[in-house]
């Protein structure tokens, strides 16, 4: 079996999109959302081996979607956690070949670029581990009990998925215990005493949250 592994966290809620439906089943240009990330990885040259990891209380409408949309590119279903964390350790704990490089992504970012994904398995191959990100276009300030400073932009990155690593620094972070601030797993990983790498992302890569990246997300796949 191919040692690559794309783990696509698909745990969202509807919230802040204001949606009853969960966002990453919203339908984006007349699909699913979650299918055209699932649909980036399979036909990415790296060929992963799709995991796929949903709420357990969402798994009969992901099945009801399947069969409406004739939806056929083979995944495993695994349940999700109490935060993202626990999520991708159940992924995690899905794979056994300890050679595997494997992209963790979430399912509300659809338009990452082939690009992206395979230079990300590449240099996780490589380095241990690679980080989808961008450098900031905007002036940045921080606040700090109360006072706002400035950042130097040169320094400052925003960070997407896919963030890959290697099948032995993920098992290595992933027996940490959950903390508050593991908001992804360059985070988790970094705090078990890996470096990170960062690697280029693309613009487009945005995770669709409000109404409004819906909007322009199909404005992106229609042109």
């Amino acid at each position: 079996m191919n040692a690559n592994y794309a783990i696509i966290v698909a745990g969202g809620n509807g919230s802040r999109m204001k949606s009853e439906t969960p966002k990453q089943f919203i339908h984006l240009n007349g699909v699913p959302m979650i299918m055209h990330t699932i649909n980036a990885f399979y036909f990415n040259e790296t060929k992963p081996n799709i995991i796929l990891v949903l709420a357990k209380a969402d798994v009969e409408l992901w099945q009801s979607l399947i069969a409406q949309h004739q939806f056929d590119i083979p995944h495993q279903i695994i349940f999700g956690g109490k935060e993202r964390f626990h999520s991708v350790q159940n992924g995690l704990n899905a794979i056994e070949n300890k050679n595997a490089v494997i992209a963790i992504h979430d399912a509300v970012r659809p338009l990452v670029s082939q690009k992206t994904i395979t230079n990300c398995f590449i240099n996780a191959a490589k380095n241990g581990n690679a980080i989808a990100a961008i450098p900031s276009k905007d002036s940045v300030r921080c606040l700090i009990n109360g006072k706002s400073q400035a950042l130097n932009r040169k320094e400052i990155y925003l960070v997407q998925t896919p963030q890959t690593f290697t099948y032995e620094q993920l098992n290595v972070a992933y027996h940490q215990n959950f903390e508050s601030f593991f908001t992804d797993d360059a985070s988790v990983v970094e705090k078990a005493g890996f470096h990170i790498n960062l690697e280029n992302g693309d613009d487009f890569n945005f995770k669709i949250t409000f109404k409004e990246d819906l909007i322009l997300a199909e404005a992106l796949l229609n042109a």
